[in-house]
């Protein structure tokens, strides 16, 4: 800050005495005394503080004014509280070494004055940094280079501010990761897309820990409805309560961010032209050796160095609803780009029809040396449940591992079939692997869902209703006795009530349905049933 903001309105009430051509000296810092000698505790363009308690004398103003012109004080600001007005040898020795000098009444506190000071520089230094990042914003822009890191420790060494940027996923894109466990970034990110799905204005606010957090949206096409894809910048603090300039570097921030991201996705446009034609060499049953070509090329250009060849490879079948155009493939690519590797080649295809699927994606991406893939995928995709409204979906089929590219046509097909028993469950995201394609769960994915429905509502509504009025609990009884496979002891143990009590409970349940739970097929049907909830 400059000495003249120590004038302007909303300063403190102080009184200019001398210096009225000097008012444009730079302010660094303050300081506080009351020493015959400071100069040795200065370092230059302190506004330096003093309730004269050093003079004795006419004499004693000249000797200290000309340390402090010496050590490179940039101004004197004389405080009336305890020897009365500023004396006029004062006043001539500040004028004598063009030293600005103030008056500080006695009803305006020293603290108040320094604490001044120190907003109006932090202030300042907040602008000049709001310049540079918009500098740096427009360095990526024409240069496509990289530097977020760079920016965000920038920020964290001169204002103090921690900042990161994360995918929906959590996964921090830039920033200081070990600052923020991933139990905090998912809570950030599920805060930040069930904003964006109520279309609330941003900046969206959270609180971790008693601290609060502000989350800005960094989208790489501001008229995108992406928000499954977009990154997310997260500020510690409110931002709403900030100085216009301090804002004004948040704003500023986000768009470098924004930069970035629009650079990113621009790189990644040759490799969805390659996916594309993976996606186009599988659905139109090419030979081997075909998809081998297509694969070496999407490999040539996962990243500037070799990288081995995957192992194996996995085939996603994802489906969606309630999704714009274009946002499954988004989401996905966003959701499957790890820190050191962008391998994964997503697709839009058509995965099936009269699925009441909006859109439809084709992903090939390699085997994980370890944990089964759909699990991986679930917990992955986990906290963009967030962004999604009531009625949309995610539906997500992974085939099994294949080692050979001539594998991966039936790969395809297997992960097509696991989408659809995906398809069956309930949950805004669905996810089935290999592993169910020999279960009950594809036979009943078959089934039109309108069929599904009314047969589980004419065998389970009228004991659903019972519970309802009763308050009975005869539903978790009838999955607890067919979990244990009809015995009784085990299912009373398991539920914590009495043989005759359950016997009871499941007598009602067949006076209620007219069914037997001694009969195979009825147990069937009553399984089949509760699987479809």
């Amino acid at each position: 800050m400059r000495v003249a903001a120590l004038l302007a309105p909303g300063a403190p009430r102080l009184k200019l005495l001398t210096g009225e051509e000097e008012l444009d000296r730079q302010v660094t810092g303050v300081m506080t005394t009351d020493l015959h000698d400071p100069g040795r505790y200065l370092h230059g363009g302190e506004l330096v503080l003093t309730g004269m308690l050093w003079r004795t004398g006419p004499e004693d103003s000249e000797r200290f004014v000309r340390v402090l012109a010496e050590a490179g004080a940039v101004a004197l600001a004389a405080g009336e509280a305890e020897v009365g007005p500023v004396p006029a040898d004062l006043v001539q020795a500040c004028r004598r070494h063009r030293m600005p000098l103030l008056a500080v009444p006695e009803d305006v506190a020293f603290a108040a004055v320094a604490e001044y000071v120190g907003r109006q520089i932090s202030a300042d230094r907040a602008a000049d940094l709001a310049a540079l990042v918009e500098r740096h914003r427009l360095l990526v822009s024409a240069a496509g280079g990289s530097g977020l890191d760079a920016v965000l420790d920038l920020l964290g060494g001169d204002l103090d501010l921690d900042c990161w940027v994360l995918a929906p996923t959590g996964r921090v894109v830039a920033g200081p990761a070990r600052r923020l466990p991933a139990a905090d970034r998912d809570r950030l990110v599920r805060t930040h897309l069930a904003a964006r799905r109520r279309r609330a204005a941003p900046p969206h606010r959270a609180r971790l820990h008693g601290r609060p957090y502000s989350l800005l949206p960094a989208a790489a096409d501001a008229a995108a409805e992406a928000p499954l894809a977009d990154w997310l910048l997260v500020l510690a603090g409110d931002i709403t309560e900030w100085a216009a300039k301090r804002r004004q570097l948040a704003d500023n921030l986000a768009r470098l961010v924004a930069a970035e991201r629009v650079r990113r996705d621009e790189g990644r446009a040759l490799r969805r032209r390659l996916a594309d034609e993976v996606s186009a060499v599988l659905q139109q049953e090419a030979g081997a050796a075909g998809i081998a070509r297509a694969l070496h090329a999407a490999e040539a250009m996962a990243g500037p160095a070799p990288q081995r060849p995957p192992a194996a490879w996995v085939v996603m079948a994802a489906g969606s609803a309630g999704l714009p155009p274009g946002a499954l493939r988004a989401a996905l690519e966003e959701a499957l780009t790890a820190a050191d590797d962008d391998r994964a080649l997503v697709a839009e295809a058509a995965v099936d029809k009269g699925t009441g699927d909006g859109s439809g994606a084709l992903v090939v991406l390699p085997a994980p040396a370890t944990g089964a893939p759909a699990d991986l995928l679930r917990d992955l995709l986990a906290p963009l449940e967030a962004g999604l409204g009531p009625d949309d979906r995610i539906t997500l089929g992974v085939s099994a591992p294949a080692a050979e590219p001539g594998a991966l046509r039936g790969a395809w097909e297997e992960a097509r079939h696991a989408r659809r028993i995906a398809g069956a469950r309930s949950g805004r995201i669905r996810v089935a692997g290999p592993e169910e394609l020999a279960s009950h769960i594809l036979l009943l994915a078959a089934v039109p869902e309108e069929v599904r429905r009314a047969f589980r509502s004419r065998l389970l509504d009228p004991v659903a209703d019972y519970d309802r009025d009763h308050q009975a609990d005869l539903l978790p009884t009838l999955d607890a006795f067919l979990r244990a496979d009809g015995s009784w002891t085990r299912c009373a143990a398991e539920l914590h009530v009495h043989v005759n009590t359950l016997r009871y409970r499941i007598g009602r349940i067949e006076e209620l349905t007219g069914r037997q739970l001694s009969r195979l097929e009825d147990r069937v049907d009553f399984y089949l049933a509760l699987a479809l909830g």
